[in-house]
């Protein structure tokens, strides 16, 4: 089972559209809980987090890392509020999560981005943990070093709507 960190930087409509996306895979017993990382919290993100069952912290300097202190299961899927994964990928994480151990604990899904971002991806910061990464809780608790990032099939996107 998955839990999921979502940094909040658009507000509670973005972090709602990425909550509703992980509907289905609630229902299907890969995601077991959340925990939101806001660096503003207000009602409306309290609520929107109270809806889904959520923990609210407040973001901080390493969030990711915060975020898998107070997690619930050792797989932590990094997102950003507004983030929406694509078809099929509940069946890719479930197999990936069932078959690698903490030290093969890095995979990264796939994003659509520009040529210059992906150029400086693999020249710096390819282990650095982005939303979108599929990390085990040691990893991020630095207890565990892990290879370099997997590429996933699957693919997260964001939505339109919060750019």
């Amino acid at each position: 089972m998955i839990t999921l960190l979502v940094r909040v930087t658009h507000g509670p409509e973005a972090l709602a559209a990425t909550l509703s996306a992980f509907v289905p895979a609630v229902a299907a017993g890969l995601v077991g809980d959340a925990v939101i990382l806001a660096g503003r919290q207000d009602d409306a993100l309290a609520q929107v987090a109270d809806a889904a069952g959520a923990t609210l912290l407040p973001l901080g300097r390493d969030c990711w890392k915060e975020g898998a202190r107070v997690a619930r299961r050792d797989w932590l899927l990094c997102l950003d509020d507004g983030d929406v994964p694509q078809e099929g990928w509940i069946r890719v994480l479930e197999r990936f999560v069932t078959s690698a151990g903490p030290e093969q604990g890095f995979a990264r899904m796939r994003r659509r981005q520009s040529a210059m971002r992906a150029l400086t991806g693999l020249l710096w910061g390819s282990r650095r943990v982005r939303s979108g990464d599929l990390v085990h809780r040691r990893v991020l608790l630095n207890e565990v070093r892990s290879r370099a990032p997997m590429r996933l099939s699957a693919a997260v996107e964001r939505d339109p709507v919060f750019g």
